[in-house]
């Protein structure tokens, strides 16, 4: 957990903030992330507001829109609230930390059986979503958040919450161009191989530590797969269905079994955590559980929920 910034509201809605999810050096994200405290002082959760830099009604309805949804892998929103121009959403919080902060707390790039679990994870959820007609339309390092139970999608409809189809992103402020499909920097609706172009920059990232790297930078396992899901031709790409069967099978890479040491929750988490991130996590839970409120402030505009 991060300390709050001298500009950010003490409070948003009913909610009471105790420090953001995202540390300032992360550029890329698509909006402001916190963790705070319900209006009866027990419950946490995770609250977000659009960036200073981006249109708050596109971002209100992309929030809207993730509310509307109840599948697995997706970061849940259990509210959407505020004025027109001062939105917020909410979830309900459990220790999460963002992919940029795993690698942070693991000291580097994640071991290859780690990102083939991360990667599979990931690809039983744009499975899931593409098969109900759904494309996330923001997939990128900061939009995947580790929990002890395995990855959550947040950060869902960043893409058009961006910029409207026809009108080029590339370079707008909370977009990682790395993990941007060039069809949609270029202003093209958002489709599920875009969600794939965002997969594989996140396996890119979760192996090497950036989203754009040299072929023989990645795990040789993984390297076909990940050059094909970061083609600029969408047709070139793999289904999420056909990543997730190459992820899943074990004659394609080593597997946990064979290739971790011994972690801590191998047996618990969907994905095993190398130790150190389970340090993180526990560490972040119990900031939480001992952060103190601050003193009751006067009503802000963000305090009209």
């Amino acid at each position: 957990m991060e300390r709050l910034r001298h500009d950010d509201p003490p409070r948003i809605g009913p909610f009471t903030l105790l420090g953001r999810l995202d540390a300032d050096s992360q550029q890329a994200v698509p909006a402001r992330r916190f963790i705070a405290r319900g209006a009866d002082g027990d419950r946490t959760y995770l609250v977000s507001l659009p960036r200073v830099d981006a249109d708050p009604s596109r971002w209100s309805i992309e929030a809207e829109g993730a509310r509307r949804l109840a599948l697995p892998g997706l970061q849940p929103v259990e509210e959407v609230g505020g004025a027109a121009g001062l939105p917020w959403s909410s979830s309900p919080y459990v220790p999460v930390l963002p992919l940029p902060a795993v690698l942070l707390a693991h000291g580097g790039p994640l071991p290859e059986h780690v990102v083939r679990a991360l990667g599979a994870a990931i690809a039983r959820t744009l499975t899931t979503a593409h098969t109900h007609g759904v494309t996330h339309a923001g997939l990128s390092p900061d939009a995947v958040l580790l929990t002890t139970e395995g990855p959550r999608l947040s950060c869902f409809g960043a893409v058009r919450a961006a910029a409207p189809d026809g009108e080029r992103r590339g370079g707008l402020p909370g977009l990682d161009s790395g993990a941007l499909a060039p069809e949609q920097a270029d202003g093209g609706r958002p489709r599920p191989l875009g969600d794939v172009y965002g997969l594989g920059a996140v396996l890119a990232y979760a192996a090497t530590g950036h989203t754009v790297p040299e072929r023989g930078e990645l795990p040789s396992s993984l390297a076909e797969l990940i050059v094909a899901c970061l083609s600029r031709d969408p047709a070139r790409r793999p289904q999420a269905q056909q990543l997730l069967t190459q992820l899943e099978s074990p004659t394609s890479g080593p597997t946990a079994q064979s290739a971790a040491p011994a972690t801590v929750l191998d047996t618990a988490a969907p994905i095993p955590l190398p130790a150190a991130v389970v340090t993180a996590l526990a560490r972040q839970s119990a900031h939480v559980l001992a952060a103190e409120l601050p003193p009751t402030t006067a009503s802000l505009p963000w305090t009209d929920g």
